[in-house]
């Protein structure tokens, strides 16, 4: 069973439902470590008090809001505990939405939500009820220190449960791209839907694949062995100066799936080897 972020109940009028939240998605990426340049040993970020002049232990912090510069007020854990909404362990059900009037800007973290076994039953009444009616539900609940708006969603395996930014967190966008409506002529605006038409297909997220940490790996694993890795010229690119050829041929060469480049490993010493062996030749 996967770890809980968060546990507590939803409530669907008088009904209250006990669940567990779980992480539904994972950022999945290459980390690197800071390492001193000149002895390659790796850096740390210990905690450090330049008041005291000495390394501070874990059970020495508290938390602090500065409230002027350099001026703090102090809170202990019991008492940001106090603080605390009903949220914290209940997410009462605010009400119910169409997805589709949502914009998926207001989208930030996914949970999938899970019935504790003394809540199935009910869990699944108001599964099968979200899904016959097409709606989604809208609540709040806390965690992580924060106080979220959240969007419940029914879906064939259970509920998910994706928290969401409030209005005022929704940066305006200084420019966008419809402000400035340039005139499209007719043939444009056909070739450009026959374009679109021809590169539709259902959503298949397999297909999709992140190459730059596969190509961080591939560099990787080169390293390791003594290898050096040629990376393919990249494709030249240029503003569309003639829009209505562009389409055309747009349409003409229908892209095809990118074909996956092997990266050109060419042998190469590793650190250290050239020396040895200009050494022995001597």
């Amino acid at each position: 069973m996967p770890a809980s972020s968060w546990k507590g109940y939803i409530s669907f009028g008088l009904v209250s439902i006990p669940v567990r939240l779980s992480p539904a998605a994972r950022t999945e990426r290459v980390s690197f470590n800071q390492l001193h340049k000149v002895c390659h040993t790796r850096l740390k970020q210990p905690l450090f008090c330049p008041h005291c002049d000495r390394m501070v232990e874990r059970s020495e912090v508290e938390k602090g809001y500065e409230y002027d510069k350099d001026q703090y007020v102090m809170f202990s854990e019991e008492e940001l505990k106090k603080a605390e909404p009903e949220s914290a362990r209940a997410m009462e059900i605010l009400e119910f939405v169409k997805l589709a009037e949502i914009d998926p800007l207001y989208f930030d973290a996914s949970y999938y939500a899970a019935p504790e076994p003394e809540g199935e039953k009910a869990y699944h009444l108001l599964l099968e009820a979200m899904q016959k009616s097409g709606h989604a539900a809208i609540a709040k609940v806390t965690m992580h220190g924060r106080e979220n708006i959240a969007i419940i969603r029914a879906t064939k395996n259970g509920l998910t449960l994706h928290t969401m930014f409030y209005s005022n967190e929704i940066r305006p966008a200084a420019e966008f791209g419809s402000t400035d409506k340039t005139e499209v002529r007719e043939q444009e605006r056909t070739l450009a839907m026959q374009l679109i038409e021809s590169l539709a297909a259902p959503f298949q997220p397999d297909k999709y694949r992140d190459t730059y940490q596969e190509s961080l790996l591939t560099m990787i694993t080169a390293k390791t062995k003594g290898l050096d890795v040629a990376v393919a010229p990249r494709v030249a690119r240029a503003p569309v100066i003639d829009l209505m050829e562009a389409l055309k041929k747009s349409l003409r060469e229908k892209p095809q799936p990118v074909a996956e480049k092997k990266p050109l490993l060419r042998t190469v010493p590793k650190p250290g080897e050239s020396n040895k062996k200009s050494r022995k030749a001597g």
